[in-house]
């Protein structure tokens, strides 16, 4: 038996043997965040001692489990400590941005087996764009020298409407009754979920220790579009029909302008990357200066040219720009803090790399337009993990799917 195999529960299997197959999805499960003895194992678990030791037993010859040593006691005999084997398997998460792809395999403890790697693409809604997906993820496994049949699953991160459940993206490819995920999966052969890429950068920040003992927090994810997540009660909220978190296509303003999802007036025509550069161009066609007009052409700037501007070169008219998004997200961010009533609020995406520019805007607006009550106990930050957090989500994501919940 395999680890693929014990993923493999079917109803035809015997009674007995789907309780032990369950067992051992449940003592991999708790190894991988922590070292235990075997009476540790029965107490969570609720099995007795032969039980258990025979179901480790059988996870150490399969190569999951090994013995870590000896637990130090006042007398008798020296109880063994067991852990997960974090080569046994490997995950790997893919984050498909509108321009790149980046790309991560992980160990079983959530190690990166090698530095995370971005590479060019144009997500368009094709099949053809979907073939270059999977040709990218294919030409990764084998540069990366990784046996594919050691890659236990892969969590393919997109933007949009994520049908997690049943593998669909109603924002991209989706073509036809097929669900996404068994057409990447006859491309690469090997088990594939997807996942909303706003819900896998929470996830990945919550799961790496980012988070603390906190239970409910709100994600933003500020990059060219705009959306959030949410972790309620210490759980990812997915909402009745998995699409929960599309706060950035509330249609509540008089603008006139058409967002991306087809209706005039969402807040993302106002707090996003496509509403930094228009923005930023704007003012440049108002006469304004900026050292990114001495060097490139008004329609060539991008979101991460103007960015880069403020963080290194402290260009006044970008950092005006970020912080004007920034105080219109602190604005409606109000809206969320006085219903939600969070612990801790994150902001990530690519504005948050302008921090503390964006940052500072989006805290003044905070406290400006929240209930002071409600932020007393709330703390507000930048994410900490950067470009490699819906990756490191996504793995984290195959796991919680496959084995149990954090």
């Amino acid at each position: 038996m395999t680890l693929s195999d014990l993923l493999n529960i079917s109803n035809q299997m015997p009674l007995l043997s789907i309780r032990m197959q369950k067992l051992k999805r449940k003592v991999i499960h708790l190894l991988v965040h922590d070292e235990k003895t075997i009476v540790e194992l029965c107490k969570e678990t609720e099995f007795s001692i032969p039980t258990v030791t025979k179901v480790i037993s059988e996870l150490k010859e399969m190569g999951i489990v090994m013995e870590k040593g000896k637990l130090d006691t006042m007398g008798g005999r020296p109880p063994a400590v067991y852990a997960i084997n974090p080569d046994c398997a490997y995950l790997m998460g893919v984050d498909v941005k509108r321009d790149s792809v980046m790309l991560a395999v992980q160990n079983f403890k959530n190690e990166m087996v090698k530095p995370a790697k971005q590479v060019p693409y144009q997500l368009e809604d094709t099949i053809e764009s979907l073939k270059e997906l999977c040709g990218i993820i294919n030409r990764f496994i084998e540069e990366s020298g990784t046996e594919r049949e050691k890659i236990l699953s892969a969590c393919v991160v997109f933007t949009g409407r994520i049908n997690s459940e049943e593998g669909y993206n109603n924002t991209f490819f989706h073509f036809g009754d097929r669900p996404l995920t068994h057409l990447i999966e006859e491309e690469i052969h090997i088990k594939t979920f997807i996942e909303n890429d706003s819900r896998a950068m929470l996830y990945g920040e919550y799961c790496s220790g980012n988070v603390g003992v906190r239970k409910n927090v709100i994600y933003l994810n500020v990059s060219w579009g705009f959306g959030i997540s949410i972790i309620c009660n210490g759980e990812l909220y997915y909402g009745h029909s998995g699409y929960s978190g599309e706060f950035g296509h509330s249609p509540i303003l008089d603008n006139e302008l058409i967002c991306d999802c087809g209706k005039k007036g969402c807040i993302q025509t106002e707090i996003s990357g496509e509403t930094l550069v228009r923005l930023f161009k704007h003012r440049l066609l108002e006469g304004r200066t900026s050292v990114l007009a001495k060097r490139k052409r008004i329609d060539s700037i991008t979101m991460h040219d103007i960015i880069e501007a403020a963080v290194r070169e402290e260009d006044m008219l970008a950092i005006e720009a970020i912080g004007q998004v920034g105080e219109k997200l602190g604005r409606y961010l109000s809206l969320l803090i006085n219903v939600f009533n969070p612990d801790l609020v994150i902001i990530g995406g690519n504005l948050a790399a302008a921090r503390p520019y964006f940052e500072l805007a989006v805290r003044s607006a905070v406290c400006k337009y929240s209930l002071n009550l409600l932020l007393q106990d709330m703390e507000l930050r930048s994410a900490t993990l950067g470009n490699e957090a819906a990756v490191v989500g996504a793995c984290h994501i195959i796991q919680r799917r496959l084995f149990g919940g954090r």
